[in-house]
């Protein structure tokens, strides 16, 4: 599996979590299409199918994560 530099990660993270935050999934279409190419590209390079696992992945490859921080992926 290809993995994702973790500068990709981190900008793909924060921009998905920017748009959730301000709720964008109430937003226009094309913020819509934006957070579903964002799921689906977290997924794509997390290796997950779900966006929620492919946050979980991508935090825990970032620089300064530690196993205890994300227990799900331990279980």
């Amino acid at each position: 599996m290809l993995m994702a530099h973790p500068v990709v990660l981190s900008k793909l993270v924060e921009e998905y979590e920017a748009l959730s935050v301000l709720n964008a999934e109430d937003g226009g279409h094309e913020v819509r299409i934006r957070m579903e190419d964002l799921a689906y590209t977290l997924c794509i390079s997390t290796g997950t199918r779900d966006v929620d696992a492919a946050l979980i992945a991508a935090r825990y490859r970032l620089p300064g994560a530690r196993p205890e921080d994300d227990s799900v992926l331990m279980a």
